[in-house]
């Protein structure tokens, strides 16, 4: 098996990352000194150091610039530019909270410039080594036919990921996997394989050293969260309820309360520029307001800057947006896509009806039409929505309804407020991604899984 965490290398970027972030600050203490001519002391920056240590230690965790093999080098820069910006914003609070007379502000502008000019340059070097070492995975995909398609078309479609699906078993019931699972180095499980023959194919996979994924489906949800326990000397798995306790929710609460009031004081500026925007640039009112589904299935009204035509669904009734939807407007087209239509859903954060992170709210008549469908889909309603959540982080617009209920029952397992926090740093990456807002008519490539037959092995 391949070793999936090179932790030397990962140790060598993390070293080389924190000695940057100390250079580029020393670096723009000499700037300030030499050119503003004023006389810093060395101590006032070197007490803030643990501080900006462990913030960027966090954020390029929680950012993913600490595993750079699979991605595109446009992905780690923008995730870097995150990084270097909220870390910034840390410091500047930290320097607010704990300054000293002669502490600079001008200093941290400058180091935010060094730090992103000497990182950039550092993860390219490293990504391009990771690159050149990095052996394509061959890969063995076991599932349905339509399972399978998916799969195949979403590794197809990124290259850069390095796993070359080699091999699509449709009839997994048969032994007919096996040698297959010799000549490959990961085995992809779809979500709809029975529980026997998974643990048939996991084992087999153990025993010769390769690789699982295995695709979720709702009973593997629901197992991940159990509790071992046991009857007499018979060991049992307690399944948990998907719902928050009463502490998680009031912390949650109060997390909401902070970061709304927070931004709202903030950003009021920006609302009345939309406002005016959206005003002048098509006729109708500035916000937008429909019923959702929230916690309980209680319905709300959620509020929107208003981004259609005034007369949207006045022919075809209740539709989800897709991908260049004629009914958008100028405006509305940036306010999606930068997701600045749903600022106005503090303002439901703050009456209660929303919290910051949780599953999107949908509007009745779809719960109606997903409940029907996949009747799991009624557990996301024990939490409230939110603005963002984890589908909206890992997904995107145009990922199935199944995939987004299991990212949203995921969270609902996690629910607290540290995971609250990982989402907000998340989602700031997530704005400016544009696969993130596809439309639902963004369709793959289609694929001949008969290429993949596993009858081709010679």
């Amino acid at each position: 098996m391949r070793k999936r965490f090179p932790m030397l290398r990962k140790l060598a970027l993390l070293m080389g990352d924190m000695s940057l972030l100390f250079i580029a600050t020393y670096l723009a203490i000499f700037v300030v000194s030499y050119f503003g001519r004023q006389q810093l002391i060395l101590t006032s920056y070197l007490n803030m150091s643990p501080i900006m240590v462990i913030a960027a230690g966090i954020l390029f965790n929680v950012n993913g610039l600490f595993s750079l093999s699979r991605k595109k080098y446009s992905e780690v820069l923008l995730s870097l530019v995150v990084s270097i910006f909220n870390l910034f914003i840390i410091m500047m609070a930290a320097s607010f909270f704990l300054r000293e007379f002669d502490y600079s502000r001008s200093v941290l502008v400058i180091t935010a410039f060094f730090e992103f000019t000497f990182l950039a340059a550092w993860k390219y070097l490293f990504w391009r080594v990771d690159k050149s070492s990095m052996q394509p995975n061959n890969v063995l995909v076991v599932g349905s036919q339509s399972k399978s398609f998916r799969i195949v078309a979403r590794l197809t479609a990124q290259p850069h990921l390095n796993y070359h699906v080699r091999y699509v078993c449709t009839d997994y019931k048969e032994d007919s996997w096996k040698k297959a699972a010799i000549e490959i180095d990961l085995v992809i499980l779809c979500s709809d394989i029975g529980l026997e023959e998974k643990a048939a194919i996991v084992h087999f996979c153990h025993v010769h050293g390769k690789q699982v994924f295995i695709v979720p489906d709702f009973y593997d949800l629901f197992c991940s969260g159990s509790e071992l326990d046991k009857i007499d000397d018979i060991p049992v798995f307690r399944a948990q309820y998907l719902k928050p306790t009463l502490e998680q929710r009031s912390l949650k609460r109060i997390l909401d309360l902070v970061v709304a009031g927070t931004t709202m004081l903030f950003l009021w500026p920006l609302f009345l520029i939309i406002a005016i925007a959206v005003k002048l640039d098509s006729q109708g009112p500035i916000f937008y307001s429909q019923v959702r589904t929230g916690r309980d299935e209680r319905e709300f009204s959620v509020l929107k800057f208003r981004s259609m035509r005034q007369d949207a669904e006045q022919l075809t009734g209740p539709v989800l947006a897709a991908e260049n939807d004629p009914r958008i407007t100028s405006i509305g087209r940036f306010l999606r896509a930068t997701r600045m239509d749903e600022l106005p859903q503090l303002l439901n954060v703050l009456s209660g009806d929303m919290s910051i992170v949780g599953p999107r709210p949908e509007r009745p008549v779809f719960v109606e039409q997903f409940k029907q469908e996949i009747p799991e889909y009624l557990y996301r309603h024990n939490v409230k929505p939110g603005i963002t959540g984890m589908a909206q982080v890992y997904g995107k617009y145009n990922t199935t309804p199944n995939n987004k209920l299991i990212y949203d029952l995921m969270y609902i397992q996690k629910c607290n407020v540290l995971t609250d926090l990982v989402i907000m740093l998340q989602t700031v990456r997530v704005l400016v991604t544009k696969s993130s807002t596809e439309g639902i008519g963004v369709q793959q490539n289609k694929q001949n899984l008969s290429s993949y037959e596993i009858n081709e092995i010679g």
